[in-house]
């Protein structure tokens, strides 16, 4: 059999996202050239990138040696050079639609025609910046990742009403390969799923500083000490699932009016009609059907032991390490 070509991705945008991006390429075994605009940008990343695979080393993350893994990145002088022969070109500049259309414009005359565009913006879609004239822009999508996406591997697609579903499905095939956790975003909205979730969280947050409940540190606490190991092993939905018995929808029942009635002092009105309800509950029992309750149960307390036990040694490292 003939071994696959090697990937190649073209990255336009030096800031930490850009060279995050470049390091999970080039982990994965792609070649990736990398342009910025600014020459001090340019002249940065391979210091950035030693470092940041300097730091996966260090924690046992990587499957080759770091100089491997940093002679796949090669820092280029023009977006035309980036684009060329790639696979898939992520554009990862600020946060402007005058900026991100103008880039698309160049990126789509310097890519060859199979290559996917994407975007790494956070609240943008791809309609706001892909102009209605582009030849391509039926390769045109947005493709948000955690940060930073070699530490946190969950890569939003968001293809835009004019994305083609062939592009969709590839972008989806390729961020796969390279070892990122794609999830698909089915409408255009204003912060995809990722930022949407976040700013639910973070506009509560400001509410209970602004009223006196609570102060900053407190609210982080709880964040750290609670909520945060908690869903490091299983999202909200499960959350509820497995802290009610008779899941879901039992949950719903008791405790769906306490929810609302919070909503409401924030002036929202979202309930969770019986519809809606039924829907989620069916999505959680084709992921766990009610007899394997018990068993999931447990699993996540083993998940939660393992995680304290991490944190207990490494707590304990750190005491170490300031007594010596």
């Amino acid at each position: 059999m003939t071994a696959p070509a090697t990937r190649r991705a073209g990255i336009v945008g030096a800031g930490s996202i850009g060279v995050a991006f470049a390091v999970v390429f080039a982990r994965a075994g792609w070649r990736v050239r990398l342009y910025d605009p600014d020459a001090a940008s340019r002249t940065a990343v391979p210091g950035e990138i030693a470092l940041r695979l300097s730091d996966l080393a260090h924690y046992d993350l990587l499957d080759e040696a770091t100089s491997d893994i940093a002679a796949r990145v090669e820092v280029v002088d023009t977006l035309a050079d980036a684009a060329a022969d790639a696979d898939l070109v992520q554009e990862c500049a600020p946060e402007r639609v005058d900026i991100k259309r103008e880039l698309f414009e160049q990126m789509d005359r310097a890519a060859p025609a199979h290559a996917i565009l994407a975007s790494a913006s956070s609240f943008l879609a791809a309609s706001k910046f892909v102009d209605d004239a582009l030849p391509g822009r039926a390769r045109c999508l947005v493709a948000h990742p955690g940060n930073p996406p070699y530490l946190i591997p969950v890569v939003e697609i968001v293809p835009a009403p004019f994305t083609s579903d062939a592009a969709t499905a590839r972008a989806i095939g390729l961020f796969s390969e390279a070892g990122l956790r794609p999830v698909t975003v089915h409408k255009e909205v204003e912060g995809f799923v990722f930022n949407r979730l976040q700013g639910a969280v973070l506009r509560e947050a400001y509410c209970l500083v602004r009223d006196g409940v609570a102060s900053v540190e407190d609210i982080d606490r709880v964040m750290r000490e609670g909520l945060g190991p908690r869903w490091s092993v299983i999202g909200p939905f499960e959350t509820v699932d497995l802290n009610t018995r008779g899941g879901i929808a039992s949950h719903a029942q008791k405790m769906g009016p306490s929810y609302a009635r919070m909503g409401a002092e924030r002036g929202q009105h979202d309930p969770w009609t019986p519809e809606l309800v039924a829907c989620v509950e069916a999505g959680r029992r084709r992921a766990l059907p009610l007899d394997q309750w018990d068993a999931r149960v447990a699993w996540r307390d083993r998940q939660l032991m393992r995680l304290a036990r991490h944190r207990k040694e490494q707590e304990q490292q750190q005491q170490d390490s300031e007594a010596g």
